[in-house]
């Protein structure tokens, strides 16, 4: 019986930082190709270089784009990025929703209205009459973090 072959255990934390180069093999900059210290699988590592290539060893961005795998446009949405936010910039961001789209203000602040006036004891009670008047189905869940949300002290308030 063959043991499985164990996964390199930088792809698995790469992974799971959402920062493993889907295409390393694009990766064509001498420096990755010449040591050991650059891994073109590091997506964070090589938006980096490809920036410092252009701003610190004035590589155009054309050449620079294209030794590291990438677009000019995807050069320029990468520098202004670090620029923006320091290397936590170049993180991919979280896939999907960013908030809850159908639980407006007015939808939440009905729910807070009905459940302070006692006509339901917990938020989930409340999706029958959510759809009722706005038309919309909500998950029980998603009303219930929408509350708490707007329970939730503001940043800046005491």
């Amino acid at each position: 019986m063959a043991r499985e072959a164990r996964e390199d255990p930088k792809v698995v934390a790469l992974k799971a930082a959402r920062c493993l180069n889907a295409r390393p093999e694009r990766v064509v900059d001498q420096g990755f190709l010449a040591s050991p210290f650059f891994d073109a699988r590091d997506l964070l590592q090589v938006k980096y270089e490809m920036i410092r290539r252009v701003q610190v060893d004035g590589l155009p961005v054309s050449h620079a784009a294209e030794a590291f795998g990438f677009s000019r446009p995807a050069y320029y949405q990468a520098a202004g990025a670090l620029e923006a936010a320091g290397l936590v910039g170049l993180l991919p961001r979280r896939p999907g929703p960013k908030h809850a789209s159908k639980l407006t203000e007015e939808v939440v602040e009905f729910v807070l209205q009905r459940l302070a006036s006692g006509a339901a004891g917990r938020p989930r009670e409340l999706i029958a009459e959510i759809e009722a008047r706005f038309g919309i189905k909500a998950h029980a869940r998603s009303v219930e973090r929408a509350v708490m949300r707007a329970r939730a002290p503001k940043s800046g308030q005491r």
